[in-house]
């Protein structure tokens, strides 16, 4: 005969039900919050790394719950978006960015930290982590450190720059197409490259050049041999000259004529000289040198002499003479003589370019 259980007992059943039901509950509610509690380490401002337990999905979360606002210069190392795992270690550095006035599309993104401590160059070179487990690696970052050197100042940088056009743009810097920077702005930016920027300009400015006056000695037996009679005294004329100045990083670097105009002619002294011969005469001045005079040998251009003429060519400074044959025309900016390549290295250096000679015919 079966027996039907008593009142109390079913109750006493419902109640221990009832019990584990809760007990079930509490131990999964519980476990959940172990699985989702994560501790990160966390360092604002270089001060000391922080053990912080939070149930935060992502970077940006657990800064907004511990109440650190990020400004437009701040680096967050992993990025804002990216989700927490437990063990992760986020980097919050001030004011370490070299901003752009205003990226575009292509430079998004693109930041540069300079001058940053030992410490924060592992946490900012370090690979990234996924959003599962602390211990499994997405990958290498592509932040890499360089050196870039603007206007001969070095910096030591880390950025995650792709190419060197980006990390130039990401320092607000935009060459244009008379700066150097080397590598190529096209160039793939490696880890340890050194980059260097210089601004090279152009500028164009006028300067006045003296032209000196030449002087014309006739002989003359009507005077006693070495007396000196001034016929005409001399007068320095004026060239206009038009410069391309070179600047490179606020220096100039070179110079280049870009046009000659003459302003007002020299006047040539005009004296004469007693001698017992009055069959020669003679000049004193500047002399220069040409490499495309006509013909070959010891020739000479002159204003005016007579082609064939026989010229005795003496440098003042040194006393060395050399004797040309006048076969061209020239020069017509102050100088009196411009002789064959051959003949001026016979009485100067031909990088001297210049003398001061005495012209006997």
């Amino acid at each position: 005969m079966r027996v039907r259980p008593s009142r109390v007992r079913r109750l006493r059943t419902r109640k221990a039900m009832g019990n584990a039901v809760l007990v079930g509950a509490l131990l999964s509610a519980g476990l959940g919050y172990v699985a989702v509690q994560k501790t990160i380490t966390l360092v604002v401002d270089e001060g000391h790394p922080e053990a912080v337990r939070t149930m935060t999905a992502s970077v940006g979360e657990l800064l907004q719950t511990e109440g650190i606002v990020l400004g437009s210069g701040d680096l967050v190392m992993p990025p804002a978006s990216t989700p927490l795992t437990d063990g992760m270690t986020v980097l919050v550095d001030r004011g370490w960015f070299i901003e752009t006035n205003k990226p575009g599309p292509a430079q998004t993104g693109t930041w540069v930290m300079e001058g940053a401590t030992a410490p924060h160059l592992m946490l900012a070179t370090r690979d990234v982590e996924d959003s599962f487990s602390a211990g499994d690696l997405v990958g290498p970052t592509r932040t890499v450190t360089a050196t870039v050197v603007v206007k001969g100042k070095d910096h030591d940088v880390v950025t995650n720059a792709g190419t060197v056009r980006e990390l130039l743009s990401a320092m607000g810097i935009a060459p244009d197409r008379n700066d150097r920077v080397l590598p190529s702005p096209r160039s793939p930016l490696r880890p340890g490259a050194v980059v260097r920027y210089d601004s090279v300009r152009f500028i164009t400015r006028e300067v006045r050049v003296p032209i000196p006056h030449t002087t014309f000695t006739d002989y003359s037996d009507r005077l006693e041999p070495g007396q000196v009679q001034v016929v005409r005294e001399g007068t320095d004329g004026l060239l206009l000259e038009t410069q391309r100045v070179k600047i490179v990083n606020g220096e100039v670097w070179g110079r280049s004529t870009v046009s000659r105009q003459v302003l007002s002619q020299a006047v040539a002294a005009r004296r004469v000289v007693g001698a017992r011969n009055a069959s020669h005469g003679g000049q004193v001045g500047e002399a220069s040198w040409y490499s495309f005079a006509p013909g070959s040998g010891l020739t000479a251009a002159h204003p005016w002499l007579p082609f064939g003429t026989v010229v005795t060519v003496q440098n003042l400074a040194n006393g060395k003479t050399v004797q040309v044959v006048i076969n061209d025309r020239g020069p017509f900016g102050g100088r009196v003589i411009d002789l064959s390549d051959e003949a001026f290295a016979r009485i100067a250096p031909l990088g001297q370019g210049v003398c001061q000679v005495r012209l006997t015919w």
